[in-house]
Formats: C-alpha cells, sequence, structure tokens
C-alpha cells in the first residue's frame, strides 16, 4: 500500500486537482469525556465508529470548519488564520450545546495533521493548497432531544484545487426566492451542517442550470442579498467595498481579511444591508470564502423575474477584484510581508 501512494504521488498532477477528497496518511482526534477534552490522538484511520443513537447523527450536534495551508517560494508552510477558525467553532459549538474545544488545542491538533500530512501540501505556483477540516461531532446516545455528553474532535487534510472550475474568473449566479439556506435568529451565522444541507436542493439546481452557485435573499422578506450558498457577497462601486450585513450569514474569515485589505488599496467599507435592487449599480461583484478565495461574479440571473443583471460587460475579472485577490495570496503564500500577524508558520 505504501508503494502504491508512493508512486501515485509521484504521478499526481498537483495544478489540476479537483475541490475533493483524496485520501492522506493520519488525521488527529480528540475525545471529551467526563466533562473534559483528553490529548490528541493520532490515527490513520479514515472512519470514527458511532452509536447508532449519536446526538450528531439526530440532532445535528455537529460543526466544522475549513481553513487551507500554503507552500511558499521560499519551502515554508504557512497556515492562514487558524485562531479565527478555532474561535468561529466555538461560537458554533455554544449555539448546539456543544463542549467547546480550546483554541490552543485547536492550533496544536491543525500543526499536527498539517506536519504529519507534509507531503500532501502541493508546490508552489500550483493553483492548489492544503485543505484542513476540523469537525466537532457530538457522539454519546440520546433519544429524547438533549445535548450529549461526549464528543469527538477530529482534524483531517486533504490537497484540493479551486472550489469552483472556473477558478479565478467570472461565473454566473442564479436567485430562486423559492428556496432559504437559513433563518433569522437560527443557525445561519455559525458553520453547521444544516446549513449546508438546506442548501442542496437549490444548489444542485443552480449547477443543472450551467450557475456557479445560488445567491440568496434575506428569507424573512426577499428584499435583501444575503449570501451565495458556499461563500459570502461583495459587491464594489463608487470606491467602496460593500458587504451585506444580516442575521442569517456565516461571518466569512476571508471576507474580513478583505475588508481590512480593502483600506490599503484605496477602498472605502460599507457592511449594511443590501438592497436588491442595488446589485444593477455594482461596478463588481464576487463570492468569498476559504475555499473560494475570491470568485468574480460575471452575471446575476433572477430565475423568478426573468431578469439578468450583467456585472462584467466584457466577461473580465474587475480591477478591484483582482488586486484583492492577489494580495490576499500574496500573504498566505508569504510573497508579501504579513503586517497583520494572519500566517503562522509550521515547523
Amino acid at each position: 500500500m505504501r508503494l502504491y501512494f508512493m508512486i501515485y504521488m509521484e504521478n499526481l498532477n498537483w495544478s489540476e486537482l479537483p475541490f475533493g477528497y483524496l485520501k492522506t496518511d493520519y488525521n488527529v482526534r480528540c475525545y471529551y469525556r467526563d466533562g473534559k477534552w483528553g490529548e490528541l490522538e493520532v490515527s490513520s484511520s479514515e472512519y470514527v465508529n458511532l452509536h447508532i443513537a449519536a446526538t450528531c447523527l439526530h440532532y445535528g450536534q455537529e460543526a466544522f470548519e475549513g481553513l487551507k495551508a500554503f507552500r511558499g517560494k521560499d519551502g515554508k508552510i504557512r497556515v492562514f488564520r487558524m485562531d479565527e477558525n478555532a474561535k468561529r467553532m466555538q461560537s458554533s459549538s455554544r449555539a448546539v450545546l456543544m463542549a467547546e474545544f480550546p483554541v490552543e488545542k485547536f492550533e496544536e491538533a491543525v500543526r499536527k495533521a498539517i506536519l504529519l500530512n507534509q507531503r500532501f501540501i502541493p508546490p508552489y505556483e500550483s493553483g492548489s493548497s492544503l485543505y484542513i477540516r476540523p469537525l466537532l461531532i457530538g457522539t454519546s446516545p440520546q433519544v429524547g432531544v438533549k445535548p450529549a455528553n461526549e464528543y469527538l474532535f477530529i482534524v483531517f487534510v486533504t490537497p484540493v484545487g479551486p472550489y469552483f472550475k472556473t477558478g479565478f474568473k467570472p461565473s454566473k449566479v442564479c436567485i430562486m426566492r423559492g428556496y432559504d439556506r437559513a433563518a433569522p435568529k437560527g443557525t445561519g451565522t455559525v458553520k453547521v451542517g444544516g446549513n449546508y444541507a438546506a442548501s442542496l436542493v437549490a444548489g444542485k439546481k443552480a449547477q443543472e442550470g450551467g450557475y456557479a452557485a445560488v445567491l440568496y435573499l434575506d428569507p424573512k422578506e426577499k428584499k435583501y442579498v444575503d449570501e451565495c450558498g458556499p461563500a459570502n457577497f461583495f459587491g464594489i462601486k463608487n470606491g467602496t467595498y460593500i458587504t451585506p450585513v444580516s442575521e442569517s450569514i456565516l461571518p466569512s474569515i476571508t471576507n474580513k481579511s478583505l475588508i481590512q485589505l480593502a483600506d490599503t488599496v484605496g477602498l472605502k467599507v460599507e457592511r449594511r444591508p443590501v438592497p436588491f435592487e442595488e446589485i444593477e449599480t455594482f461596478e463588481e461583484a464576487a463570492e468569498c470564502g476559504t475555499a473560494a478565495v475570491i470568485t468574480p461574479i460575471s452575471q446575476i440571473d433572477d430565475l423568478d423575474e426573468g431578469k439578468q443583471y450583467i456585472i462584467s460587460k466584457d466577461g473580465s475579472v474587475g480591477r478591484y477584484c483582482e488586486i484583492l485577490y492577489n494580495k490576499l495570496r500574496a500573504i498566505q503564500y508569504g510573497d508579501e510581508p504579513d503586517v497583520y500577524g494572519w500566517t503562522k508558520i509550521i515547523e
């Protein structure tokens, strides 16, 4: 088996990786029992044993994160803002009554998972990266609707290419008012599986229609832009970076980073409700998130009203989208000084 993977790795085309799962060597685990977290454990198994009445299976007691590690031109491995991912997982845990995993232990587990699997980190300038998936699940059995008293935290990694097939090229998104991703005051602001399960039907229909994603409107009035299924939304006009504020949007760490970078490239920033009709005034628009980084939007089709809103008239990437994308990537890969302290070198 070891020889098979050595041959496989030698023949792997890093620049053509899909955004999917590829088996790696190890994952890192930690159990919560008797009111406390244990020590980190290393496993080579891709499977977990679960009780048939585990709360993660019946009541959705689970949360996950996504972050990336990059190999720089200098050969060093950098991971981007893992402390923010750790804090967001804690927020998700509070929302569904799970034991919170400590930030320091989260970072230790991520480091260990990266180092154990560093041969799977794509080379510099391949366009691919090592995707890191921390996962927290309720494991103890309950038949009544109650939180678990035991939990399992796992970090596994896999090398990935761009989330969208178009990569850093403009793509079309659509609006379908018959679907909601999340509800106000619900779990839209936390990273739990239910958010994504709710987007599967609409997402599949969008993909079948040739769209990269669904752009959701607010679930209450259908008057304001919320976010895309897998990513936050931002638009640019009149020298301003505009991104929606909503009670059902997941706070994107990538969007948070772009907001800070916007000022350095001469953009003002507005975080506010974005009326749907405003989209036709945007000079640029994009999806942003860990998986997608920035995916420019060329066109927004309102499938209910039969209207098209052309953002990119010539199908090219907008000026500010390109500047922000290149600047963020330069920081992630170590090509530009990280004055914000966002990256940590793994060694």
